[in-house]
């Protein structure tokens, strides 16, 4: 049996979750992304999303911040969320 498996289900909810964590990247300021050492590209898709209007276009770009977000571990950015949230801007 392989305990990799993770139904169509549980993949949908993970990347929901990412797709979230990535909306609430969108509306940080940049002075507070630049401390997070997010990496180049997630940087780049962040900042482009902030100047589309497009309801539908900008779904679309939190989904590709959401597929970006795959490739990295996202608990170091869900801790310093966290941190900002309760007002500790100390790593």
């Amino acid at each position: 049996m392989d305990t990799d498996y993770k139904s169509r289900t549980q993949k949908k909810n993970e990347d929901q979750a990412l797709q979230r964590l990535g909306e609430q990247l969108v509306a940080l300021p940049f002075g507070q992304l630049k401390t997070m050492e997010l990496p180049d590209e997630l940087l780049t898709a962040i900042e482009f999303t902030r100047k589309i209007r497009s309801h539908g276009a900008r779904r679309r770009q939190i989904q590709h911040i959401g597929v970006l977000m795959r490739h990295i571990d996202p608990q170091p950015i869900e801790n310093a969320l966290d941190r900002i949230r309760t007002g500790n801007l100390r790593k």
